[in-house]
């Protein structure tokens, strides 16, 4: 049995900010009860901490999401590392990893962090000005120096960080900016999320959206700055780039929108509840509940929904396209099917991903031939 990995989201949608391109936002407003529940009752984080444990082989990863994570309190994190003790019986790997807007970050929160050995990722989108246009606080102002603070305290305790940088159409056209930003702050672990539009809309329609002429530029200006460091033996780490030279090695991707079909991931709710996938906590999509249900029953659910399978299909013109060892259709919920044919739908970024890997590609064949270490 492979490595598992749980996500789990103790406070639910929950946030201290408003972020105006918070997809999780959009999701809960497509459900039938917005709300799993406030904050993940101890019973319920037990029920997801025995089950995991019992059901790994190996290694197991539990990550915590949101909303906003830290709301559940620090005292409930603590709990967390006193149940995998309780519960790891086999004495299996535990990697625990926090994902967090930093908000409520303090040197109680970032001691705690170090001691415990959480990989923490840190949301910040570069410099204040570009910061500050999507990440607000809840009376609408810029929160870039709560995020800057806890990059200090993070960085003062020697906790293990990346940096998350949502990908939005102002990003795209200030990348180089971005990247000398991240380089000043000497922040080299880098993560880079397109930002996503909300579901039933039609792409681009928002001032954030990132449009395929956007993507592409993201990406070239991107790969540029990247490349010209690495090539040189300066170390950056950019998760994208790194899993595209592993590829070409013949290794798979770690990350899950570059394998070509969806992974088994379980995202928990504060309420127990299951699914299958960050991006699909919808009602349509529910497995189950960690209170009643184990592993085996979540995981019929999954292939009785078909969750995988559907993953796993895509159109046909991406059977034929010389850059499929590469792209392999990106992620599910970019290529969504098309109302009323029977085909799968192309990746919304078909076109960005053709024009970047004829772009980058030669550069990336010379890294995976090198000594360049993924």
């Amino acid at each position: 049995m492979p490595p598992i990995h749980v996500m789990i989201k103790p406070a639910g949608g929950l946030c201290n900010m408003r972020c105006r391109y918070c997809f999780y936002a959009d999701e809960m407003d497509n459900r039938q009860l917005q709300s799993c529940g406030s904050i993940m009752e101890p019973a319920v984080l037990e029920a997801v901490i025995r089950r995991t444990l019992a059901h790994a082989e190996g290694q197991a990863t539990i990550a915590f999401q949101g909303g906003e994570p830290t709301l559940a309190g620090l005292d409930f994190f603590r709990l967390v590392v006193e149940l995998e003790k309780k519960h790891n019986t086999r004495h299996i790997q535990i990697d625990n990893a926090l994902q967090t807007n930093g908000y409520v970050i303090d040197e109680e929160w970032a001691k705690f962090l170090a001691e415990n050995h959480f990989l923490v990722g840190l949301s910040l989108d570069g410099p204040k000005d570009l910061h500050d246009l999507n990440r607000l606080d809840a009376a609408g102002k810029g929160t870039y120096s709560k995020a800057m603070h806890a990059v200090q305290l993070l960085k003062n305790h020697h906790v293990e960080f990346n940096t998350l940088t949502v990908v939005t159409r102002s990003a795209s056209r200030s990348f180089r900016k971005i990247y000398g930003f991240f380089d000043r702050n000497d922040l080299p672990w880098q993560q880079y999320i397109p930002c996503l539009d909300p579901l039933g809309q039609e792409r681009g329609g928002e001032a954030y959206s990132l449009r395929p002429e956007d993507f592409t530029r993201y990406l070239k200006d991107s790969f540029d700055c990247w490349y010209r460091d690495v090539s040189t033996g300066k170390f950056r780490y950019h998760r994208y780039f790194t899993n595209l030279v592993a590829m070409l090695r013949g290794q798979p991707p770690e990350a899950c929108g570059m394998m070509g079909v969806c992974g088994m991931q379980y995202v928990v709710e504060a309420d127990g509840s299951v699914y299958p996938c960050d991006f699909y906590c919808l009602d349509q999509w529910k497995l189950g509940n960690f209170l009643t249900d184990d592993f085996d029953a979540l995981d019929a659910k999954r292939e009785e929904l078909g969750f995988i399978r559907l993953s796993a299909q895509h159109h046909p013109d991406c059977l034929e396209c010389p850059w499929r060892y590469l792209c392999r259709g990106g992620c599910r919920r970019d290529r969504e099917e098309i109302p009323g044919q029977d085909v799968p739908g192309k990746n919304y970024y078909c076109e960005s991903y053709k024009e970047f890997f004829a772009y980058a590609a030669p550069r990336l064949e010379h890294l995976a031939r090198g000594g360049y270490r993924c």
